[in-house]
């Protein structure tokens, strides 16, 4: 991968905090859902409930694609990432305490929560990890993408 495009992905990753990720569910139709996430390196990872139907569409399917972009009222403004990705259930104990430890960093202004933190055991923690991706920057023409593989 092209050292430029690298630190653009990372920069767009370190600037936002959601994402929407698509799964698939077991009748063959795309689950698309807003997430919050973190990111170490071009790795994301992102929480879900253990019962949750994302939680079994990648028990079934590890398959996801998912965007990151933000709204803007400038037409050529517009950038962002797609991502065709692998998700991977997080299973090391310390590999999850990492990504949880990682949360307050991406939400510095957040006061403390209402409630307490998850632990891992209460929640689901998917680390995906990138097959392709696509850069969107329409500042270098209308819908301008750059594909890079992974």
């Amino acid at each position: 991968m092209d050292e430029a495009i690298r630190k653009t992905i990372l920069a767009l990753l370190d600037e936002h905090r959601i994402m929407t990720v698509a799964t698939l569910r077991p009748d063959g139709w795309p689950q698309a859902t807003t997430v919050g996430y973190v990111n170490d390196g071009l790795t994301l990872y992102f929480l879900c409930g253990p019962d949750s139907q994302k939680a079994a569409n990648l028990a079934a399917d590890d398959r996801v694609s998912l965007t990151i972009d933000h709204d803007t009222s400038d037409l050529m403004a517009i950038s962002g990432l797609s991502m065709a990705a692998h998700a991977h259930l997080v299973t090391d104990r310390a590999e999850a305490e990492k990504v949880l430890a990682l949360l307050p960093q991406k939400y510095p202004e957040q006061g403390p929560l209402p409630f307490p933190m998850p632990t891992p055991d209460d929640v689901r923690i998917f680390r995906l990890t990138p097959t392709v991706i696509s850069v969107l920057d329409y500042s270098r023409g209308f819908g301008h993408t750059d594909l890079v593989t992974c």
